[in-house]
């Protein structure tokens, strides 16, 4: 028999074993239930999962804490104990000097290091790592170039400062962090962080905390510059200049990173307690693509705020890192907490007050957006800066050369102040007097 016979053969055996597998397999049973996305199951970052946009016809009390009259301001919000909740601060504060300090925001440096006050002294940081001393009268004390030698000033850009025990310690973006005398601006000690340095340190105890890179977390020895231990974060390039300073508890130390990640961990040994992530993004603008987080992470009581340039903000616990709310909006600063609400700047330029239980807006108020009215020519934004609660208001500086002050209350514009030159960084509010620095590299006094 020729092997063109079998071929019919074979082929009714192999239809037959087909059959035979088919009938004994189990018959499939449909699934009851409503039908659901995977995507949709898996992420809580979908619309139906965010704060409410709604704001109420008339927002609801507002518990301000009493004001204190502080002397001093020593590093960022995001660390409760180092906080001042409602500064004292004048209904109507007006400029009473300016100084230069170095050199102003430009197409390649900027200033991005708000200023520091303690023991008389209000200290900051230029755009080409340029650190100043100021008498609280306006009087220059002394500087210190932290450019490296093998270095150009003007190579690197932003940083960041934090104030204890009479040490100034400085981040910059030639990726170094110094601990200066703040008395006469001598080097104490000097460590390398092999990356750019431009967000604020955060000191607690004997140790310094800050991110590197907008990927990786220190903790620094602050009497010696020695390293304590490092932790990791996911690598991401599309940052912004400026990364946020590390909050603290007796506890913990949160680090927030470039590519929107979250990390608590234990403050003295780093052993990382949880992670988590800002997730998910304002539809239809560009800007939303930039995953960075873009505020310090605040933390009040049991819970931190913080959130992201690509438009979310989202309340963590602070034990286990869980998320609570999750609000349609991005802060470009820290948000200010205060009672039961928190303040903050999104990022669309718009001021809001969100309820601190679940993240749903109270109210909001327009801030100037393009700098240009005519279509066409929409390339570029203002910056504003806060908000911070001082003095019974609300108070925000922008590079429209304007203070705006606001009832925290239902978002009133209270009043304008003329700023020359812009503000381009957030005020800092210490001994009845209001800080900040302007455009052109001036730091300005408001009382």
């Amino acid at each position: 028999m020729n092997a063109f016979a079998l071929k019919p053969v074979s082929l009714a055996l192999g239809v037959m074993a087909v059959l035979l597998a088919s009938a004994c397999a189990k018959k499939e049973v449909a699934l009851t239930g409503e039908r659901e996305g995977v995507r949709s199951i898996l992420s809580d970052t979908g619309e139906d999962a965010l704060a409410s946009t709604n704001a109420p016809e008339a927002a609801p009390p507002l518990n301000l804490p009493a004001t204190r009259a502080n002397t001093d301001w020593t590093q960022s919000i995001a660390t409760p104990r180092t906080r001042t909740a409602h500064p004292a601060l004048g209904s109507a504060p007006r400029l009473i000097w300016s100084v230069d300090i170095g050199e102003g925001d430009g197409r390649r440096n900027r200033i991005t290091a708000d200023p520091i006050v303690s023991g008389g002294r209000v200290f900051t940081l230029d755009a080409t790592a340029r650190v100043t001393a100021v008498s609280t009268s306006g009087a220059v004390i002394w500087t210190q170039d932290l450019t490296p030698a093998n270095d150009d000033r003007g190579d690197g850009s932003g940083g960041g400062m934090a104030f204890s025990g009479g040490k100034l310690y400085v981040a910059s973006g030639f990726g170094l962090l110094t601990a200066l005398d703040a008395a006469t601006g001598q080097e104490i000690w000097q460590q390398n962080l092999r990356t750019t340095g431009t967000g604020s340190p955060t000191v607690f105890g004997d140790l310094v905390y800050l991110v590197s890179g907008d990927e990786v977390g220190w903790a620094i020895d602050a009497n010696n510059g020695r390293i304590r231990w490092q932790i990791a974060g996911t690598p991401n390039n599309n940052n912004v200049i400026g990364a946020p300073a590390p909050a603290v508890s007796d506890k913990y130390v949160v680090f927030a990173f470039g590519s929107g990640e979250v990390q608590g961990a234990f403050r003295k040994g780093g052993l990382r307690r949880w992670d988590a992530q800002v997730a998910g993004s304002r539809t239809g603008f560009s800007t939303a693509t930039v995953a960075d987080i873009t505020s310090d992470p605040v933390i009040d009581g049991r819970r931190i705020y913080v959130g992201s340039h690509s438009g979310r903000t989202v309340a963590l616990d602070l034990e286990n890192g869980e998320r609570l709310w999750t609000a349609p909006d991005g802060p470009l600063n820290p948000v200010w907490p205060a009672g039961n609400s928190i303040f903050m700047i999104t990022d669309r330029n718009e001021l809001l007050r969100l309820s601190a239980n679940d993240g749903s807006r109270l109210w909001g108020k327009a801030l100037p957006l393009f700098t240009n009215a005519k279509p066409r020519r929409q390339n570029e934004i203002y910056a504003h800066h806060g908000p911070i609660v001082a003095g019974g208001r609300l108070i925000v500086v922008s590079n429209d050369g304007q203070m705006r002050t606001f009832n925290p209350q239902n978002g009133q514009l209270l009043s304008e102040l003329p700023m020359p030159g812009g503000a381009t960084t957030n005020p800092v509010v210490a001994g009845n007097t209001l800080y900040v620095v302007s455009t052109k590299g001036q730091l300005m006094a408001f009382r």
